[in-house]
């Protein structure tokens, strides 16, 4: 049992030697201010205060979204960052910030052997009031439908928030509380700048307006755009839809009458004149002149027969037609003059 006992005590001393050792061998490293807010063109401050190391040698890391960069290393500014930032053991200062300088530093320090180690982090927030909004809102709204209004701005740092108004009264987040837009039934999201009436109503009809502001410098307004709650034209998309279908009824009447009058009929050669109405080589166009203009055969054709009949010769050949049109013409024997 004593052995036992003495066994357990001489664990516990080697695990508490272990803490004690790693408790050692890690430095203290701190800050003054973990977040830093500053005007854009401003001078800013990181401080990074350190104590437990023989040989410190100090890096500064910054972190924004996917984008890492090194500001310091081994105790010296980088290339990218020495014409605007001063290093101190104290912390880094920069002359003049600008809107791209927000996001995350981690000040790392540590000793030549690397046995010592410690960091901290700062964030430093650059104010940038925001620009005018843009905004995006349907000239008119179907009662009963979903519309969606957007308000969106880039500039201002920190992000900024954004309200609605209508008609110069500002919407309130839930309109219930409001007897002013009590008969309203949207959603608006203040970081997204959404407002979304699902459905729309008659008194949702007006002038809209978005806000933007971010604490930092004037709060700026859109333009004011107006929006028209309408009634569904279900009397308009019947008349449209009668229209069509007569029109339609019109169109397939004239194919059916075309069709019967034989207006789609292959052009045929007939053979009631010559027994070939395309010349066969060249020289026999004055025998088949002597043939068209024979008044005979002319005569058994009424004038639009003799017509349809040249105009089926136009198919083969323009001279041929041009001189069966002529002979059909001619005082001495056309079907047309008789």
């Amino acid at each position: 049992m004593g052995t036992e006992a003495r066994a357990g005590r001489k664990q516990l001393l080697l695990f508490t030697s272990v803490i004690l050792c790693s408790a050692l061998s890690r430095g203290a490293v701190y800050t003054s201010d973990r977040e830093v807010s500053v005007a854009e063109n401003k001078p800013a401050k990181l401080s990074c205060s350190y104590s437990g190391f023989s040989s410190p040698r100090v890096e500064w890391k910054f972190a924004q979204g996917d984008i890492t960069s090194l500001v310091c290393y081994n105790n010296k500014i980088t290339a990218s960052y020495e014409d605007r930032v001063t290093f101190s053991h104290s912390g880094i200062t920069f002359h003049s910030v600008t809107r791209k300088d927000t996001g995350t530093y981690t000040c790392m320090v540590s000793d030549e052997g690397g046995n010592t180690y410690g960091e901290v982090t700062v964030k430093l927030v650059v104010l940038v009031p925001p620009s005018k909004p843009t905004v995006s809102i349907p000239s008119s709204a179907t009662i009963g439908s979903r519309a969606v209004l957007t308000c969106s701005e880039k500039d201002g740092s920190p992000p900024s928030e954004f309200s609605w108004y209508k008609d110069g009264v500002m919407m309130p987040t839930d309109p219930k509380s409001s007897r002013a837009f009590s008969n309203s039934s949207y959603s608006l999201d203040h970081k997204t700048g959404e407002l979304v009436f699902n459905p729309v109503s008659a008194s949702d009809s007006g002038e809209y307006m978005c806000q933007a502001q971010n604490g930092h410098g004037t709060p700026m307004r859109s333009d004011a755009v107006r929006m028209e709650a309408a009634e569904l034209n279900v009397g308009g998309i019947v008349a449209a839809v009668l229209v069509t279908l007569i029109l339609l009824g019109f169109l397939i009447l004239g194919i059916w009458f075309a069709y019967r009058r034989g207006y789609f009929d292959r052009p045929r050669v007939r053979r009631r004149f010559t027994a070939s109405p395309v010349p066969a080589a060249k020289g026999s166009s004055d025998r088949l002149r002597r043939s068209w203009c024979d008044p005979g055969p002319a005569h058994l054709l009424s004038s639009v027969l003799a017509l349809r009949w040249c105009y089926q010769t136009l198919a083969h050949d323009i001279c041929t037609f041009t001189e069966c049109l002529t002979c059909l013409l001619a005082p001495q024997g056309s079907p047309l003059l008789s």
